[in-house]
This record gives structure tokens, C-alpha cells and sequence, in this order.
């Protein structure tokens, strides 16, 4: 999988010039929707399946300030799915710093809004996501 890059704009900065902390999240978000793509699941093609993902919680560690243009190199990984549940991990560095880790969690509902059992729902998804499991 390629990293996903961020280059840090200057709206996202606080009156001290550091990277406010709400948009650590955001990046995770961009870098998810990335990490999807890559692995030919891109939203649409979700949704085109009647696949939704909510997130279901979301931690981030900060370990050292961001700054306008700086440049963010954010790595995903699937650290756990169950077939209804998805963990992913996330790193964020500045060239070789970590500067932020994070996790998010999702489950999968059909169009209905109720939860789904991707073994046995979405075969094809369920079986790109569990071969990417850090466990599998």
C-alpha cells in the first residue's frame, strides 16, 4: 500500500501556527478514503454495493506539533476485522518523526441501516479486507 501525503494548509493551523488538533482526524479520513481506493473499494464503489461505514469510535495519540506546509505521510493499516467490525491503525510522520497514531472503527450497514455480516453478505469485500489483517 503507498501512504497517503497531506501537505498542511495554513487554514488548518491555530493563532500559534501548530496544526489544530481536529484535523488529525480529518486526515485520517482522507487517508482512509486513499487506503480504500487502493485496495478497489473506493467509496462509491461501496455504496454501489449497498455498503455503508460508519465510524463507530476514533483515537488519536499526538506526539509532536504540525506546522503549515509541513508535509504528512499517513500509513493505514487493517489491524482487526471480525466481518462486522473494522479496525484501522494509522501513523503519521513528518519525514521520519511520528507525529501522530490513531485508530478508527467501523461497522457495515446495508442501505436499510441495519448491520452487516460481510462473510456472508459481501464475500469479495470481506475477503480483500480479512487478507490485509496485521492477524490474518
Amino acid at each position: 500500500m503507498n501512504p497517503y501525503q497531506h501537505k498542511v494548509q495554513y487554514y488548518e493551523t491555530d493563532k500559534m501556527g501548530i496544526v489544530h488538533h481536529s484535523n488529525y482526524i480529518r486526515w485520517m479520513e482522507e487517508a482512509r478514503v486513499d487506503f480504500l481506493g487502493q485496495i478497489g473499494w473506493n467509496y462509491k464503489k461501496l455504496e454501489d454495493n449497498g455498503i455503508i461505514s460508519p465510524v463507530t469510535a476514533v483515537e488519536c495519540k499526538y506526539r509532536v506539533s504540525t506546522f503549515f506546509d509541513d508535509v504528512i505521510t499517513i500509513s493505514v493499516w487493517v489491524e482487526e476485522f471480525k466481518g462486522v467490525k473494522l479496525k484501522l491503525r494509522y501513523e503519521m510522520k513528518r519525514e521520519d518523526v511520528l507525529v501522530c497514531e490513531g485508530h478508527s472503527e467501523h461497522c457495515f450497514l446495508n442501505a436499510e441501516g441495519k448491520i452487516m455480516n460481510l462473510k456472508r453478505e459481501k464475500p469479495a469485500f470481506y475477503e480483500t479486507l480479512h487478507g490485509l489483517t496485521e492477524n490474518a
